[in-house]
């Protein structure tokens, strides 16, 4: 059993009714629809505050990989950062969504030192490849035609 105990940030009514205007999925928008938005925001509040891997979100909060993927593209298009410094007039609430801000550049951050480290291995792999297929000369044609260039010079004068 885990010793940890497990925190859970709900967004009070108040709060929820602030934030759900600038949020995506609604029914009056174009596209896809979020079947529960308010659920989405506390299940990220859920992974930041915990400390948790998405694969550890409780049940209660939905699929983890939809909400993982969905927290993925709203971090993408720097969604988070747009919805902290929207005019809420809340400053709890706006706190809230700037923990919200953190993770997801840490999480980016991350991102980014990985696909560094394997474009960093990538390069490396090919320059070994390279150099093991770039044979030397030999010694014997290299030598040969070393020693007869001084004869040129004798034959012909």
């Amino acid at each position: 059993m885990n010793d940890v105990q497990e925190q859970e940030i709900k967004l009070q009514d108040e709060q929820w009714q602030k934030l759900a205007p600038f949020l995506t999925g609604k029914q009056s928008d174009p596209g896809a629809r979020a079947k529960n938005n308010r659920l989405f925001i506390e299940a990220v509040l859920w992974v930041v505050v915990n400390k948790r891997v998405w694969r550890q979100l409780p049940q209660q909060f939905g699929s983890s990989s939809t909400a993982y993927m969905r927290f993925r593209r709203w971090t993408e298009c720097d969604f988070w950062r747009q919805l902290a410094q929207s005019v809420i007039d809340d400053a709890e609430l706006v706190q809230t969504l700037e923990k919200i801000v953190e993770y997801s550049d840490l999480y980016t951050r991350r991102i980014e030192q990985r696909l560094l480290r394997k474009n960093q291995k990538i390069i490396y792999k090919s320059t070994i490849a390279a150099a093991k297929a770039v044979k030397p000369p030999k010694r014997t044609e290299f030598a040969v035609e070393e020693s007869t260039l001084h004869w040129v010079g004798l034959v012909t004068a």
